[in-house]
């Protein structure tokens, strides 16, 4: 499967999908102009990953921000996740980021996919 590598910039965050090494990770600043287009990858990705996923999945959500429309994309995200067989959710906020801690609390009680909460 191929890997989805995008850099983050000021308003979009990086995304690393490497299902060989493992890694899951969505992290930084997320005010993409058009939040929909931007995620399409990352859902056809885990589209595609779903069919044959790794035994254990942690996808780590390390947030500084995220706008509105980004909400929903997240939300897509960890409705797709709930489709994985083994996927976690590792949710990462700043110990002072109440905001951020909160969304996560929201995130997990929208779906079915067990969460970790992390500070750092």
């Amino acid at each position: 499967m191929n890997i989805l590598n995008l850099e983050g910039t000021e308003d979009t965050p990086k995304i690393l999908l490497d299902k060989e090494n493992k890694v899951f990770e969505l992290s930084g600043r997320s005010l993409p102009e058009d939040s929909a287009e931007f995620f399409q990858p990352v859902l056809d990705w885990l589209e595609q990953y779903k069919d044959n996923p790794n035994d254990n999945t942690p996808f780590l959500f390390k947030l500084e921000y995220f706008n509105t429309a980004s909400s929903k994309l997240i939300l897509d995200i960890l409705s797709k996740l709930e489709e994985v067989e083994g996927a976690n959710v590792v949710w990462y906020f700043h110990e002072d980021d109440e905001d951020m801690e909160e969304a996560g609390e929201e995130f997990s009680e929208l779906v079915d996919v067990p969460f970790d909460f992390k500070t750092y």
